[in-house]
């Protein structure tokens, strides 16, 4: 009797505060004070925030220019599929009200173009736009081969869909004067994508990484052509390609086009006046295309969205903290009443 004693004694843990689980917690009191104090602060801190957002964004200049009527004959002439790749160039005039001060940047804007279609999300090769294996194309059906069998490189739904529609800025003083503005292509893209997403095969010359292969259906000149001007922007790693190729959720989006090159000509942004846009009409679809100037806030571009986002939250918040206040007057005075009788 003795020894199942001490078994007993022995299989007993420790008699400390961390074993005997007497160690000292800290236990939240929410009282009803604390609750409304917080909920209030929440609302107040997001309401704040969503009207200096929104003053931010209201404070970047914009403007922009649909260039779909007004080069109706260019998307004419394309309407016949054998003249996708014949250029035709129209001229947009418009005028500047206004000085827009600071960094200027460019946009082209699409209406009505889906890329956010399943099918058309995965028709590309993630290894031939690394460079590792540029004749890959099992994931880019239906754009995948030539109708000779030729591998297409870049290849799939969104390669082939490229926007390369040519845009020109110029400044008119007058009727015979127009000084082209000088816009930059670099550091359009994200540093992700330039460095690590897309890259080019391994080859001192680039024309012969891509023998053996052929240019998308509706691509004027191949993927090692794009820029002429700069040999180092050609290939998978072309800022205009990569830009392209990050897909947008909605049917009405902007890209990243150019920025002003302010050093060389304008050194405050672009002065009010006269301008026109030189656009040289590639392709067409059955939407709407625009050209966007804009300057940037410190909050980033002219967008609503996340102003609005915080304004409703804030809005949000504040409604439930009068609901919350209104239910606890109403309980207590219930208790009172109770404690009266």
């Amino acid at each position: 009797m003795e020894m199942k004693l001490k078994d007993n004694l022995s299989r007993l843990p420790d008699n400390t505060a961390m074993k005997q689980q007497q160690l000292p917690a800290c236990h939240f009191h929410f009282s009803a004070t604390r609750i409304l104090t917080a909920f209030f602060a929440i609302g107040a801190l997001c309401l704040v925030m969503g009207i200096i957002l929104i003053l931010s964004s209201k404070s970047a200049k914009t403007i922009e220019i649909n260039y779909t009527k007004i080069c109706a004959n260019c998307a004419k002439l394309q309407e016949n599929a054998f003249n996708f790749d014949k250029e035709c160039t129209c001229s947009i005039p418009f005028y500047l009200p206004e000085k827009m001060q600071g960094n200027v940047y460019m946009y082209y804007k699409l209406y009505g173009f889906y890329q956010n279609l399943h099918r058309y999300i995965r028709s590309r090769s993630d290894s031939q736009l690394l460079g590792i294996d540029i004749k890959n194309v099992e994931d880019c059906a239906p754009f995948e081969k030539s109708h000779n069998g030729t591998p297409i490189v870049p290849c799939g739904a969104i390669a082939n869909s490229m926007f390369n529609d040519t845009i020109i800025l110029s400044y008119n003083l007058n009727s015979a004067i127009h000084i082209k503005v000088p816009m930059l292509r670099s550091e359009i893209t994200w540093w992700t994508d330039k460095y690590v997403k897309f890259q080019n095969p391994s080859s001192r010359n680039l024309s012969n990484a891509f023998a053996g292969s052929t240019k998308p259906l509706y691509w004027s000149k191949p993927a090692y052509e794009l820029d002429e001007e700069d040999p180092g922007n050609n290939g998978f790693i072309n800022d205009d390609f990569i830009v392209w190729m990050r897909t947008a959720a909605f049917p009405t989006f902007k890209k990243f086009y150019r920025r002003l090159n302010r050093i060389q000509h304008f050194t405050e942004g672009l002065p009010a006046g006269n301008y026109s846009f030189n656009i040289t009409y590639i392709t067409s679809f059955q939407g709407e295309k625009a050209v966007v100037l804009s300057t940037l806030t410190w909050d980033g571009g002219s967008g609503l969205f996340l102003g609005f986002a915080y304004t409703v939250t804030g809005a949000m918040t504040w409604l439930v903290l009068f609901s919350m206040i209104a239910a606890h007057l109403m309980l207590k005075k219930r208790k009172t009443f109770f404690l009266q009788q």
